[in-house]
């Protein structure tokens, strides 16, 4: 289903319908803080296992940081690189919640990053987009510096970070994305609880809707299965745009898995999203 069919689906909903159907945590009783509180806690198990990272500042505000955690390698050698961009409706989460999956990478010889960005309503989700552009430039950019490969640059990122790392890929070369149970097409938000914060008008949505440019790189594409029927064709959208213009592209249901959960799926490399990934990076 593309995204030209997926309108005709929501479109015909009422906005409380769409405010149940774009609450993923309407398939898991209502209440996602055990999971914030997951993110938080495996996270600072993950600093505590490999070190705190370096903090790394992309611009002048105290948002634009992110965490970068580095493997071992022989001298001279340049670390391919996983960014990893939060979720939270860009509205909610940091870098703090973001490192969880860091040992896993760090462990396969890859640099992992945890990316931070200010969010609504100080910052409007053009601005957001833009913040996170900056971030990857400035990743490249001082690539050498920190010890990173500039061609093996992967943007992962989960719900509204999904989103994001999209939007970065559209704009600027990266090797590959991994978009994990993303929301991608933004008018059916108008008229919800969500848009509070974001102040989107329905031409703002509209225009703001993700549409990937011919040349987006490899990517994969996944949700869990206990997601609204909304968040899985969003995904499935996109992911069936990306291939009509030949875009290579994996999809994947993650069995068992709900729409805060299925981030987890980056801690395990032995999983098959994970290990194309892997394959894409080191081919």
């Amino acid at each position: 289903m593309a995204f030209s069919e997926h309108a005709v689906q929501w479109s015909t909903m009422t906005a409380l319908q769409r405010e149940e159907a774009y609450s993923p945590s309407s398939c898991i009783g209502g209440n996602y803080q055990p999971f914030v509180d997951a993110y938080a806690t495996q996270s600072a198990a993950a600093r505590a296992e490999i070190g705190p990272g370096q903090e790394v500042a992309y611009g002048p505000q105290p948002t634009q940081t992110l965490d970068l955690f580095l493997p071992t390698l022989p001298p001279g050698d340049l670390a391919p690189l996983v960014v990893f961009i939060h979720g939270g409706y860009w509205q909610e989460l940091s870098k703090s919640e973001s490192s969880f999956a860091a040992p896993s990478w760090v462990e396969r010889g890859m640099a992992f990053a945890a990316l931070d960005y200010t969010l609504a309503p100080q910052a409007t989700l053009p601005e957001i987009i833009e913040e996170c552009r900056q971030a990857v430039r400035h990743l490249k950019n001082y690539a050498a510096e920190l010890n990173l490969d500039p061609d093996r640059l992967v943007l992962a990122g989960s719900s509204a970070g999904a989103y994001l790392a999209a939007a970065v890929a559209s704009e600027i070369p990266v090797l590959a994305t991994l978009l994990i149970s993303g929301i991608f097409e933004l008018a059916p938000l108008v008229g919800t609880s969500i848009n509070e914060a974001l102040g989107l008008t329905e031409n703002q949505a509209q225009q703001l809707s993700l549409r990937p440019p011919v040349g987006f790189p490899p990517s994969i594409v996944c949700w869990g299965e206990n997601e609204t029927t909304e968040f899985k064709a969003q995904s499935q959208a996109l992911a069936a745009d990306l291939m009509a213009q030949g875009t290579e592209c994996q999809q994947y249901e993650i069995a068992g898995r709900n729409h805060f959960d299925v981030v987890f799926e980056l801690c395990d490399l032995s999983t098959p999203a994970a290990q194309h990934l892997v394959s894409l990076v080191t081919h």
